[in-house]
Parts: structure tokens; sequence; C-alpha cells
């Protein structure tokens, strides 16, 4: 691992599997694609954290630092930790992190359970995951 850890929320080892180029603003667009692009290369280590983090840095739904509905987007960080094998705070390679996500979340179907309800949740059901690997389910 290269670099010092960066605060990512659990959950969005499974939005960025997924993001496409939409999103809550056009700033939040931009940022979410420089963090994929730039940023969050495998070896990069991440620090897993149930509270605000780079990509929520962007969001309009994230007043003074602070999300609009804490507890909800907690519980998919929480069922994401859980299902990983991971706790809170747990320091590992952003590569590590969405292989994880990938074998044990996604190529299972268990996303629909965590955040079916999301309001993006056409645009995940539609798309392949870009952390698949060629022979995965």
């Amino acid at each position: 691992m290269s670099g010092e850890p960066m605060a990512l929320r659990p959950h969005h080892g499974m939005c960025m599997a997924y993001f496409v180029g939409f999103g809550y603003s056009d700033g939040f667009s931009r940022n979410m694609t420089r963090l994929l692009a730039e940023e969050l290369t495998p070896d990069r280590p991440v620090r897993l954290t149930v509270d605000t983090d780079q990509v929520c840095a962007a969001c309009p739904r994230s007043a003074g630092g602070r999300c609009d509905k804490p507890e909800l987007v907690a519980g998919y960080d929480r069922a994401v930790l859980e299902l990983c094998g991971l706790t809170e705070g747990a320091v590992l390679a952003f590569g590590a992190f969405t292989a994880l996500v990938q074998s044990r979340i996604l190529d299972r179907d268990l996303r629909r359970f965590i955040c079916g309800g999301c309001q993006w949740n056409d645009i995940c059901r539609r798309t392949e995951s870009r952390w698949r690997t060629p022979g995965s389910p």
C-alpha cells in the first residue's frame, strides 16, 4: 500500500462499482470521476468510516459535512462492513476492499438487500460492476 489512508464510507465501494457519470450534481459527478481516475488506485490505502468522506465532500445532500440521511447511509455502511467481515476503522488497500465488495456482496446479488431502495438502484441493476473480474458470476 502506498500513500496516506483515505477515509471511505464502506457503502461507497458499491456505489463506485456502478458509477457511470451521473450523480446528485455536476460537482458530485466530477468529484467521483476524479476520485476513481486519480486518487483511488488499487494500492491506495483506505480507512473505512461510518462518517462523511471524500465522496460526500461534493454531495449537495451533505450540509456542513453531515449527511441529510445519516441513519440510512450508516445502515448501508454497517451492512457492507458485516458482509465483508470488516470493522469500522479498518485500513486496507482500495483494491483489496473492492475485491471483497465484489465477491461477498455484488457477486452474491446482496446489494439489492442493502440499498435496493436507493434512487440510483436502476443504474446499478443495469450496469456491470467495474470491480467484476472475468470469470466471476
